[in-house]
């Protein structure tokens, strides 16, 4: 009974809290597995800046982390890593809806909600994602495909490393993308990497997505590189993005047929009842080819 109380708050907190931003996230209080899969050499900080809906312009900034193994590579969002800390501490503490909100506000919350393993396994990609939290929790793994760039004489200077400028169309996006052989990685934010040296910034032609490395620490004593989807659904791309647009086209609709013995009320910020949201914006990182 405690559990599903706990719950059933934390849906009609999200349903609130997030309604301007079009995110609903669920914390059902269940742990997964993480496996150690490699040992992390290096780990750089990214600062995302985005938009999620191109016709309003609307845009958001996350962190995000890049952590480099010996064998492979998690790229993930560490605004996220903190958001679910303090998410499951509350739920945990029992704390009112109104601190949860609180929190919420404080702390923000991760549009790029996507973990990528690059080279896990060896030659694969594995992209892991929830949708509105704990109720689908996807694995989709492919095989890895490594950019075609194209090198230019163009220099810049990043986080004081001179950096040249590559170019190349990757998953349905032109990007440019600057890189310095100065780290000996050939690394990069999400999934791009393949050139001789990191990735520090990267960014697509259209505006909608730019990766900027504001901080790169070399590992000196034992870390882990953790994976923690072996428990979460496979699925292939295809399906992989007809849930994600299933979601999008009404997210209500979707955690309820999901989870029939829950019920969702949205409230705005005075505690009157709105409409559910649907059809909200998507503007995924990967397009179709």
């Amino acid at each position: 009974m405690k559990k599903r109380t706990a719950l059933t708050a934390l849906l009609a907190f999200t349903a609130l809290a997030m309604q301007a931003q079009m995110n609903i996230s669920i914390g059902t209080g269940k742990v997964f597995r993480k496996d150690t899969i490699d040992q992390v050499v290096y780990r750089m900080q990214y600062e995302v800046d985005g938009c999620t809906d191109t016709l309003k312009k609307e845009r958001f900034q996350e962190t995000m982390m890049l952590e480099v193994g010996k064998k492979c590579s998690r790229f993930y969002s560490y605004t996220k890593y903190v958001g679910d800390s303090v998410l499951a501490a509350d739920i945990a503490n029992n704390v009112s809806r109104e601190v949860m909100i609180e929190h919420s506000k404080q702390f923000g919350q991760s549009r790029l909600s996507e973990q990528t393993y690059k080279r896990y396994p060896a030659g694969r990609v594995t992209t892991l994602d929830e949708i509105a939290g704990d109720i689908n929790r996807l694995r989709c793994e492919e095989t890895e495909e490594r950019p075609v760039w194209t090198l230019t004489t163009d220099t810049a200077t990043i986080l004081s490393y001179l950096c040249t400028k590559a170019e190349c169309r990757f998953k349905g996006r032109n990007w440019t993308a600057w890189f310095t052989p100065d780290v000996p990685s050939s690394e990069g934010p999400w999934k791009l990497f393949g050139l001789p040296g990191l990735i520090l910034k990267a960014e697509d032609s259209e505006g909608h997505y730019s990766f900027t490395c504001t901080g790169i620490e070399q590992c000196h004593s034992y870390r882990p590189l953790l994976f923690n989807g072996k428990d979460y659904e496979p699925v292939n791309r295809k399906a992989y993005n007809k849930i994600h647009e299933r979601y999008y086209a009404d997210p209500i609709g979707f955690i309820t047929g999901s989870m029939p013995n829950v019920s969702v009320t949205v409230s705005d910020d005075q505690g009157n009842k709105t409409k559910n949201p649907k059809n909200m914006p998507y503007n995924p990182l990967e397009r179709e080819k």
